[in-house]
């Protein structure tokens, strides 16, 4: 079984929900070592997310973050954690909605996603800075 693991810094980010998946690949290339593991990218942040979703159309991107702010709006009246700005709570909670980590297989040394999909780096923050991931592969 052989082991790899890198922490990454990406660039900032504006809010919203943007591809990775070719910056992470880019970042790990000793995944194709692997012909069968699994990868696991996993953001050290509580503001941000990741999630695999449509890689083609930009659209679902932009669906995505109109639907969260409806689903958690800024400025909930019952909001405590206020401090950090009117996006800071919300984008706490954004955050564990949709996860702090995925896992895809690798397969003959490529991740082995659908034809349509693609790592999301979920930016819950109007400016959250860049932004750290812990990618790991492993497998044979």
């Amino acid at each position: 079984m052989k082991f790899f693991q890198k922490e990454v810094k990406l660039q900032a980010f504006a809010r919203g929900f943007h591809l990775i998946t070719t910056e992470v690949v880019s970042k790990i290339p000793e995944i194709k070592e692997i012909n069968i593991g699994q990868l696991q990218v996993f953001i050290k942040h509580t503001s941000a997310s990741l999630t695999i979703n449509e890689n083609a159309d930009p659209t679902v991107r932009q669906d995505f973050e109109s639907h969260m702010n409806v689903m958690v709006p800024e400025n909930a009246p019952y909001y405590i954690h206020t401090y950090e700005g009117s996006d800071d709570m919300p984008a706490h909670i954004k955050a564990s909605l949709m996860g702090a980590s995925v896992q895809i297989p690798i397969t003959n040394g490529k991740l082995n996603l659908g034809t349509w999909q693609g790592i999301y780096l979920c930016e819950h923050r109007n400016y959250g800075g860049s932004r750290k991931l812990v990618i790991t592969a492993y497998g044979n």
